[in-house]
């Protein structure tokens, strides 16, 4: 994974006030805390944080910090958005290393036109995120699946997916992700179900 490059500076006053103040000026406040660090009050620039956050590894992105001299990367672990324009407003910097695996949530999504929905059947994909274990720089965008073998009443497990070597799922190797319904069965255990998700897949 590319790292994304974050301008911070060190911010020595904290609240409500100040922190007012940086969003008139066109900054926002952010804390950079994590093992082996004290957390440190900082601000940075709402725009080169939406563009790391709009970039393919949204949240996941391994972001470089340079701090009083020294480089250190972090992941985004919490945010603040504005419940109207969904501009930010806080972010917490998650120390990390390279060295340690960190837990984290990447989408999950299929491709292919599986063989049982030639014949019918729905794909009904039943996890949209999946929990994974790496370290920062391994983490991939998304995991994604290919059905195209897949057959009516056919399923995909944790135990079916190809993973790049270093991440594991954080569940159980039987878990069903997506399998091929009966149109019936599907629009009862889901009315969206059977709105074309099959068709697209």
């Amino acid at each position: 994974m590319e790292k994304q490059t974050l301008t911070a500076e060190v911010r020595t006053s904290c609240g409500k006030g100040p922190a007012r103040r940086l969003r008139m000026q066109g900054k926002i406040p952010a804390v950079f805390y994590g093992p082996g660090v004290e957390a440190t009050p900082l601000t940075i620039s709402p725009a080169d944080i939406t563009r790391i956050l709009r970039g393919p590894h949204g949240r996941n992105a391994l972001i470089e910090i340079a701090l009083d001299g020294r480089i250190e990367l972090a992941l985004v672990r919490d945010l603040e958005q504005d419940p109207v324009t969904h501009a930010p407003l806080h972010v917490d910097l998650y120390r990390v290393s390279l060295e340690k695996p960190v837990d984290t949530f990447v989408p999950f999504d299929v491709s292919g036109r599986a063989i049982g929905v030639h014949r019918g059947g729905v794909l009904n994909v039943t996890t949209r995120s999946l929990p994974v274990r790496a370290t920062p720089d391994l983490i991939p965008a998304k995991i994604v699946h290919d059905v195209t073998s897949l057959d009516m009443h056919q399923s995909v497990t944790v135990a079916d997916l190809v993973l790049p070597e270093g991440l594991t799922v954080s569940l159980s190797p039987k878990r069903t992700l997506a399998t091929i319904v009966e149109p019936r069965k599907a629009l009862a255990e889901d009315p969206d179900a059977a709105k074309g998700e099959g068709a697209d897949a």
